[in-house]
């Protein structure tokens, strides 16, 4: 990080841009490796090279906020806190522009979400993932100012560094009140739920089923089965409908599940909490995957890549129910798969009284790749940020089940059929991160672009002043 804001000092527009396409190219290309596995190479080319791009534009602004502040050397509070404040807001303003745009955006990589299994996890309950993300940059460009104002020779310059990694290493984690305890059985069924296994009609359902038997007879409060698990919509069909209800009545407990459902026209994916006496709660994904779970402006892109866009016939609709279910008065957050990544599905299920999440997700077009564990360290950091335990139940792996401090309590590997009931923890109370997470990100968004077009104009009319000085002599 340090390294990256140093190649971009000093640089042109067109060199900050080059320079972001490099750091982009080398970061994207590798990171997101996986999406290649599912409809081949041009996907992968694709979004990785879309976030190379608006990386390198991204780069642009810091670049400026550099070049406009370079007279603020004799400035010690300028040049060791306001510059590198600027340019940490700078980065979060480009995540906050690549998580949200084009088509809901991309927020996977975000600095932030990097601490799961780093030294810096706690500060999440405080200030959020993005807020976070805005102080380990800050920390990083610090050490740049600090060099560039003679490194050693000027050892106070480093102090607001060490001042920022000091708090981040030593504040702990917001405590959330205990609520008691829950007995969640999960299963990882490991059946054909990728998109273009081989399989029939009910094949996923009898695998999730069959998975599931070591736990019907056990004490549970919930069972939770994950993405995709049921291949056939049971709102729509008796038969799968007799099924899951008689797998509730062995199981003693309702069965929180997914499949795809077809309501007033529209397609959704959606989590159902089924306990076979009334009508089911649902949650429907709020964010559906590009290109993954639907096309948009299909009809610009089957011009491109009409075969390739030809094998995507899903059109799922974006979701709009609240973000939970309610489990013998018990809240039970919810986000499936990509929506793990957009804080406001996992903020808004806390904010309406969610104690524990549960998180269910389809791997299976993935298998032999880092995307499943790049998804759990999200995973990690959301039960961080929340302080609320988190059920990460996987078609195909890996499955976890995660404290509120972001450790481990249980959980089973990739490709094999799993199943557990596991107390976890209950939480009430909400963290700073929930509270106030939006209007920090609003906050940091809003100084960037004032403190850049600040510099802006104050570097405008220093050349001016010169130029008209220069002219009068």
């Amino acid at each position: 990080m340090t390294l990256a804001l140093c190649t971009m000092i000093g640089r042109s527009i067109g060199g900050a841009f080059l320079v972001g396409v490099a750091f982009g190219a080398a970061f994207f290309f590798t990171h997101l490796v996986w999406v290649g596995t599912y409809l081949g190479p041009v996907p992968w080319v694709a979004l990785a090279g879309l976030e190379t791009v608006l990386f390198g534009v991204g780069a642009i602004p810091i670049a400026l906020a550099y070049r406009w502040t370079d007279r603020a050397r004799g400035h010690a509070v300028v040049w060791f806190v306001g510059v590198p404040l600027l340019v940490a807001g700078l980065w979060s303003v480009r995540e906050l522009v690549m998580g949200s745009w084009p088509y809901s955006g991309f927020p996977w990589a975000r600095i932030g979400m990097t601490q799961a299994n780093g030294p810096l996890p706690e500060a999440a309950s405080w200030v959020g993932v993005t807020g976070l993300g805005f102080l380990i940059v800050a920390a990083c460009a610090c050490l740049v100012q600090w060099w560039r104002a003679g490194g050693f020779r000027r050892m106070r310059g480093v102090l607001p560094a060490a001042m920022i990694v000091t708090a981040l290493v030593l504040v702990p984690q917001f405590p959330t009140g205990d609520a008691g305890r829950m007995d969640i059985g999960w299963v990882q069924g490991n059946g054909p739920s990728g998109y273009f296994d081989d399989r029939t009609s009910g094949d996923v359902l009898a695998a999730q089923t069959a998975a599931t038997d070591p736990l019907l007879g056990e004490d549970m409060d919930l069972l939770v089965w994950p993405e995709g698990a049921v291949d056939s919509d049971p709102l729509t069909d008796p038969a799968t409908a007799r099924r899951l209800t008689d797998l509730v009545a062995r199981a003693g407990a309702p069965l929180l599940t997914n499949a795809a459902t077809a309501r007033d026209g529209d397609v959704f994916n959606t989590s159902i909490l089924w306990d076979g006496q009334g009508t089911p709660q649902l949650h429907d994904k709020v964010n559906p995957v590009p290109f993954g779970e639907y096309v948009p402006d299909r009809w610009f892109y089957e011009r491109i890549a009409p075969d390739l866009i030809g094998l995507i016939q899903r059109e799922y609709t974006p979701g709009q129910n609240p973000p939970f279910v309610t489990v013998d008065g018990v809240k039970v957050g919810l986000a499936i798969c990509f929506d793990v990544i957009y804080d406001s599905v996992i903020w808004d299920g806390a904010r309406q009284g969610a104690q524990v999440y549960v998180f269910q997700t389809n791997n299976a077009d993935f298998r032999g790749t880092d995307e499943n564990l790049q998804q759990l360290a999200f995973a990690r950091m959301r039960a961080i940020e929340t302080g609320r335990a988190v059920v990460n139940v996987s078609t195909v792996g890996t499955s976890q089940v995660i404290a509120p401090d972001g450790q481990i309590i249980e959980g089973a590997g990739v490709d094999q059929a799993a199943a557990a009931i596991t107390r976890v923890p209950l939480r009430d109370g909400l963290t700073p991160a929930v509270v106030l997470g939006g209007a920090l990100t609003a906050l940091i968004a809003l100084g960037a672009i004032t403190g850049l077009t600040i510099a802006g104009i104050s570097r405008h009319r220093h050349r001016h002043r010169s130029a008209r000085g220069a002219t009068d002599a």
